[in-house]
């Protein structure tokens, strides 16, 4: 299951990892976000203790979106040693995921 980041706890979670972070940022109302919803969850177990995979509702935490400039959801985010370092926007596929993951382990 993938983590819940926050307002609150993505300095903590995603800006200070170790490890990559990738960040689904995503709302309850959004059918393409429900669509990559489950395909998360599955990455996030796939990748355990490889990367660190979660998902922050936008609705919720305001300010973090705002920060990266996010318009438009699914927004999936590739964070490295704090850093953004790929973004994709949009429903997309699991190969897509994975392969935008892989290429930054």
């Amino acid at each position: 299951m993938a983590l819940t980041f926050t307002d609150a706890n993505f300095e903590k979670e995603v800006k200070q990892s170790d490890v990559l972070a990738f960040v689904d940022f995503w709302a309850p109302w959004c059918g393409p976000c429900r669509m990559t919803g489950p395909i998360v969850d599955d990455l996030a177990k796939e990748l355990e203790g490889k990367v660190k995979i979660g998902k922050m509702n936008v609705d919720e935490n305001p300010t973090t979106p705002g920060v990266f400039n996010i318009m438009s959801i699914p927004t999936f985010i590739l964070f490295k040693n704090g850093e953004m370092v790929e973004q994709i926007v949009g429903g997309v596929q699991k190969e897509k995921m994975l392969e935008m993951i892989n290429k930054h382990l």
